[in-house]
């Protein structure tokens, strides 16, 4: 068993938007998921979220079925999964998806108790220039510590 809380990310979330905010989510699971998630088999790389009629919606996720769920149950790894906010919370997410033009994607699975939740963050696409310029500010970062380490191993009194 998998005592972490949490459970999956998403690791191209950060990459590919400007997450400017986040709320956690409740998610409407079978028993099946829970155990496979227990075991931590899930996968939310090519998730989204969609809002359809007022309610929230996860699909592309995908959840693997142990080999020991029962016979009699018909396991669809990825199936359309809801998401459980508070009315207020999806207005709010509404207007800004719908009038802002911005996108909501899962951003981690994790349990709170013992409870299993999602961590939705509310994003907007980067471009191919701004993936580059992530990339040369986190390598500058790396680049710094390392001449800064560098530095003090060299001003140390021996």
């Amino acid at each position: 068993m998998n005592n972490s809380p949490n459970i999956t990310q998403n690791r191209k979330a950060t990459h590919n938007y400007f997450i400017e905010d986040s709320i956690e989510a409740g998610i409407v699971l079978e028993g099946w998921e829970i155990k496979s998630l227990r075991a931590g088999r899930a996968n939310i790389n090519e998730a989204y979220i969609i809002i359809r009629r007022g309610e929230i919606y996860l699909l592309g996720s995908h959840i693997s079925p142990l080999n020991s769920t029962s016979t009699h149950i018909n396991a669809n790894p990825t199936r359309t999964r809801k998401l459980l906010l508070q009315r207020s919370l999806i207005d709010k997410f509404t207007g800004q998806v719908e009038r802002a033009g911005y996108t909501l994607i899962p951003l981690d699975l994790h349990f709170s108790r013992q409870f299993v939740k999602v961590k939705v963050g509310l994003a907007k696409g980067k471009k191919q220039f701004d993936k580059r310029q992530s990339i040369k500010e986190r390598e500058w970062k790396i680049d710094k510590q390392r001449l800064l380490r560098l530095k003090n191993k060299k001003t140390l009194p021996k």
